[in-house]
């Protein structure tokens, strides 16, 4: 979801997605920095810290990227995502606030059931994506991306705003919880030594609220970014510390930062707010026609309908795409070139995959070159080296269904 940081070459390694403009060096701005509730427990467990929209976060700890990336795909991992925004729309027309906002059904949500979907503005492009959740306890739990801290709220804000001054019943609660993320093949085995609810009934993009290792008052919802089975804990921030240190009692989880959460997310063709989708997007072009509701396409009642809808029937000028290729590592912006040499697109992320060992990325390109297994060019450091589309994601996710 959260668009990611440049190059941290002194760390040894290079992260494709991470724009200057949202990450520098810690020295840069120290005392404007936002903290999460766990700052001082990344410093004591040897996180490097970098500055990511506005927030001191750690890019790792003491374990290389890559160790870090592959722990995640064996074990599992601990992740501080306390930066994103939690907000609680509340009121018995909070479906009708967010689906003025969203392209999704939120209608159709069963109690504790949550949605990717994504913000859009009427010339269809994209705000930006999150995550809702239809709670049993009467409102919405919605999650955004930090980068777009201001302008979610300012939106979601204004449109509370303007229904209340219609007499519609809503509300909007910015949230100020902790959000840990656990990620990997046994986190859930991990977490079940410090629940009571059974985890098996909890399958991917649902949520429940329940006491975790002795904290009460935490949503425990089966989602994440990696691709792996998790969760992503909402828990109060007086509890955070004591939680983390919880979870990491346990041999099989180890704490991992921005570096191997932008790697893990590009295996599994997960998008990065700013980078592989923003407001010139529209969520068919960004390959995300699936968010769309079927109520709501048929409806066309949300915004941006009238460029979006259209779409899904007629052809688009260009697709988002994912790359393969030898050599070395495709960045972000690197042209792509079709095999005569002319320039047909651009690659929007891109880094070595620690699973694959081979190199992953994503771009777009016109829909008559988006076909998986066409040939392409992409240039690196000026030099033009092959490059085959492929299908996504690269590495197969294992999210947890009930069978």
């Amino acid at each position: 979801m959260q668009r990611a940081v440049s190059v941290v070459a002194r760390l040894g390694f290079r992260l494709q997605a991470f724009s200057p403009d949202l990450c520098r060096p810690l020295s840069f701005a120290q005392d404007l920095l936002r903290r999460t509730p766990l700052y001082d427990f990344h410093l004591a467990h040897g996180g490097k810290m970098v500055v990511f929209a506005g927030w001191s976060l750690p890019v790792q700890y003491r374990d290389s990227h890559t160790d870090s990336h592959l722990h995640t795909r064996q074990h599992c991992s601990l992740f501080d995502v306390s930066h994103m925004l939690q907000t609680k729309i509340c009121g018995s027309d909070r479906v009708k606030l967010m689906e003025s906002l969203v392209v999704g059904d939120i209608a159709e949500l069963r109690p504790n059931q949550g949605t990717l979907s994504l913000f859009t503005n009427e010339a269809g492009g994209i705000l930006d994506d999150l995550i809702v959740t239809n709670t049993s306890e009467g409102h919405l739990y919605v999650v955004s991306n930090a980068g777009c801290w201001e302008k979610d709220l300012a939106l979601m804000q204004d449109k509370v705003r303007e229904l209340q001054n219609q007499g519609r019943d809503v509300g909007l609660e910015v949230l100020d919880n902790a959000l840990l993320a656990l990620q990997g093949p046994t986190a859930a085995q991990v977490l079940q030594a410090g629940v009571t609810d059974d985890l098996r009934k909890l399958p991917f993009m649902t949520s429940a609220v329940m006491e975790v290792f002795g904290v009460s008052g935490c949503r425990v919802t089966r989602c994440g970014y990696t691709g792996e089975d998790g969760v992503e804990i909402s828990v109060p921030a007086a509890g955070a510390v004591h939680l983390a240190t919880a979870l990491l009692q346990d041999p099989e989880v180890k704490l991992a930062g921005l570096a191997a959460r932008d790697s893990l997310r590009l295996e599994a063709g997960l998008c990065l707010y700013g980078n592989d989708i923003d407001e010139h997007t529209t969520p068919v072009e960004g390959s995300l026609s699936w968010t769309l509701g079927k109520r709501r396409r048929a409806a066309m009642d949300f915004p941006g309908a009238k460029v979006i809808v259209p779409q899904l029937k007629g052809k688009v000028q260009r697709r988002r795409v994912g790359l393969m290729c030898e050599g070395a590592p495709m960045r972000a912006h690197s042209p792509i070139l079709n095999m005569e040499g002319t320039m047909i697109g651009t690659v929007t992320s891109g880094c070595p995959s620690p699973s694959l060992k081979k190199n992953v990325a994503m771009g777009y390109v016109p829909c008559e070159y988006s076909r998986p297994g066409t040939k392409l060019m992409v240039e690196v450091r000026r030099k033009q080296q092959m490059a085959v589309v492929s299908k996504m994601p690269f590495v197969p996710t294992n999210y947890y269904t009930l069978k």
